[in-house]
């Protein structure tokens, strides 16, 4: 408001400076006494009328720290009525007061003068934006950073505008990068092109770029991974702007971009999976997620909610997660009917209550103990939750006849070294017994290592980044399969709607990723160099850890499906009798030394081999 009432009294100094030099201008700075007399009498009603028009169009609305085009265009209008009611005013004056032509305006002092406050009262605006503007700039901590963009389109055009307009981020554009040849050596809002992929290099070392935008959102990912590709040898931080489906009506934001993580580097395309049967098997059905506030669960639940169940069921013995879940749900889908159990999955009498009283159609299984350490440390733990869990959900859905049973495995389910993984073989032991018994169709679905899940490297990685280092990795030969928490909630969903029992479905991850590898590149694309700005230690391989992990077992043969990426492994002959007795005995064994459950899980799981 303040400004505004500055605005108001330089308008009035502008209007008539602008006046007076209109009629200096056409008189070749020789104003006749007549017109003279008709400035003096015009005048103070010029100002009354520009500022009235200036008012109509909200001029003095506007907060001119932020003008654009737009703003600039009112000025226009406003002043084209301002100028139109003059011209009448100035005739009516002529004729009825003074009774004479020669006291008005010659029509060339009117154009002219337009002219001059159009100039005037935009040129004070901007004037003012671009000194607030250098005084935000000023008063922004932390030093001016050379930034270079990646991609001169449409995305590219309007992040140079952002980038602009929030001076306080302190970033000086050096150029921007395209790889069509005729745009080089043009310049968008300002900025030139400088070359396409193939420079980045060179021109980062040579203009001494800090950090890159990649704004490139519609091209194919393995482009963009040549592109991460070629940028994580510069050294310099990049942030990336997410998919064209995220940017709404093409409108970039310069809150929309984010660190380049992980997941983008991924090393292999993401896994798009066929949703073609998955509505016959959810959509008006009961669905039941147990786990469903953890990473794996939470994600299953997002999705689920896509294809319209009749209810959704949320069971997770820790509730903070659970009713974060629920409010995130409940927002995005008020439509949705939802109920959230607090339960264990390992309280058999409390499961029937629940499914008693909801029937569920579908059940995924996602909650277990799954952080390998720790479980080496408590065996028991670990039967009580995965296995004994396993069993009692296994059981309730038997019993109330639920349609499908899907059960989330592991990699290091495969030729266990570690309880954990031990513990998940045998769980796919349960559900490929109870397939044979029981009308339920039972399945399982094993996958790798997933990005950014609870208990996950990456989180690790990036915390010990941000405190500067060292960042830890086990084994410098260590390696792993990786996938998006995304790809695992729909291979899973996947997973339900190819089922016919039994079966263990294993996704093709392409090549296995050494760990030390996220590392070096997590730390490059925080802009720092691994072994100078952030060490790496190795800490040696914790209990029960592999160097590396198996997807399947080695001695069974895997059979292709409708889905290029997924495969199958047929069922094996397990007894639910067998099934049972073994229960019997973890629930014995649970009491007692934890060495007794390690020797029960090894009779138990023949392909264990014990880490010690």
């Amino acid at each position: 408001m303040k400004n505004n009432r500055k605005f108001l009294i330089l308008d009035i100094i502008l209007v008539t400076i602008s006046l007076y030099f209109a009629l200096l201008l056409r008189f070749e700075f020789k104003i006749p006494g007549e017109y003279v007399t008709f400035f003096k009498v015009s005048i103070i009603p010029v100002i009354f009328i520009t500022l009235l028009c200036n008012k109509l169009v909200k001029l003095y609305d506007f907060i001119w720290k932020y003008a654009s085009v737009e703003e600039l265009i009112s000025i226009i209008y406003s002043v084209s009525i301002a100028n139109i009611i003059f011209i009448i005013y100035s005739y009516f004056i002529s004729y009825k007061v003074f009774k004479s032509i020669h006291y008005r305006f010659p029509f060339t002092v009117h154009i002219i003068f337009w002219l001059l406050c159009v100039i005037a009262l935009g040129g004070s605006r901007f004037i003012y934006r671009i000194m607030a503007s250098r005084d935000e700039t000023r008063d922004a901590a932390g030093e001016v950073k050379k930034l270079l963009i990646v991609g001169a389109g449409d995305a590219g055009a309007m992040l140079i505008k952002e980038v602009k307009k929030h001076n306080s981020l302190n970033y000086d554009i050096v150029g921007l990068i395209d790889d069509d040849e005729s745009k080089v050596g043009q310049v968008i809002n300002g900025i030139k092109i400088l070359g396409g992929r193939n420079d980045i290099v060179r021109i980062c070392s040579k203009k001494q770029i800090e950090e890159i935008f990649i704004a490139v959102p519609s091209i194919p990912f393995q482009e963009r991974k040549e592109i991460y590709n070629i940028c994580k040898q510069t050294n310099c931080k990049l942030k990336t702007l997410p998919g064209i489906y995220e940017i709404i009506n093409g409108d970039v934001n310069i809150s929309q971009l984010r660190d380049v993580d992980i997941n983008d580097l991924l090393g292999r395309n993401p896994v798009k999976l066929n949703n073609n049967n998955i509505n016959q098997y959810i959509k008006d059905k009961v669905v039941l997620v147990t786990g469903g506030g953890g990473s794996i669960g939470s994600e299953l639940c997002r999705q689920i909610v896509k294809f319209n169940p009749k209810k959704l069921i949320i069971l997770d013995i820790y509730e903070n997660n659970a009713y974060d879940l629920q409010m995130e749900l409940q927002y995005k889908y008020p439509d949705l009917d939802l109920d959230v159990v607090i339960a264990s999955i390992r309280d058999f009498d409390r499961l029937k209550e629940v499914f008693e009283k909801y029937k569920p159609y579908v059940v995924f299984h996602a909650a277990a103990h799954k952080h390998v350490p720790l479980m080496e440390n408590n065996p028991a733990e670990v039967v009580k939750n995965n296995v004994i869990g396993t069993y009692n959900l296994a059981k309730c859905s038997h019993m109330y006849k639920v349609n499908r049973f899907v059960q989330i495995s592991t990699d290091k389910a495969v030729n266990p070294t570690n309880i954990m993984g031990a513990s998940k073989r045998f769980c796919e032991k349960i559900i490929q017994a109870f397939d044979r018994e029981s009308d339920t169709e039972y399945v399982a679905v094993r996958f790798g290592n997933v990005l950014g899940s609870n208990g996950s490297v990456i989180p690790l990685f990036k915390k010990q980044i941000k405190q500067g280092g060292p960042v830890t990795v086990t084994h410098p030969e260590i390696n792993r399969f990786f996938m998006t928490i995304p790809e695992a909630a729909q291979l899973v969903i996947q997973a339900g709607a190819m089922a016919e029992g039994g079966e263990i479905f294993v996704l093709d991850m392409g090549e296995p990723v050494k760990i030390v590898d996220l590392a070096k590149d997590l730390i490059r694309l925080s802009g720092l160099k691994p072994g100078e700005d952030i060490q790496i230690e190795y800490t040696g391989l914790r209990p029960g850890e592999k160097l590396y992990e198996e997807l399947l077992m080695d001695e069974i043969a895997l059979t292709s499906t409708e889905h290029e990426k997924i495969f199958v492994e047929k069922p094996m002959e397990f007894d639910l009798k067998y099934i049972e007795n073994s229960i019997l005995e973890f629930k014995e064994v649970i009491n007692k030394d934890k060495e007794e459950v390690f020797k029960l899980m090894e009779e138990k799981v023949p392909t264990y081999r014990r880490k010690k």
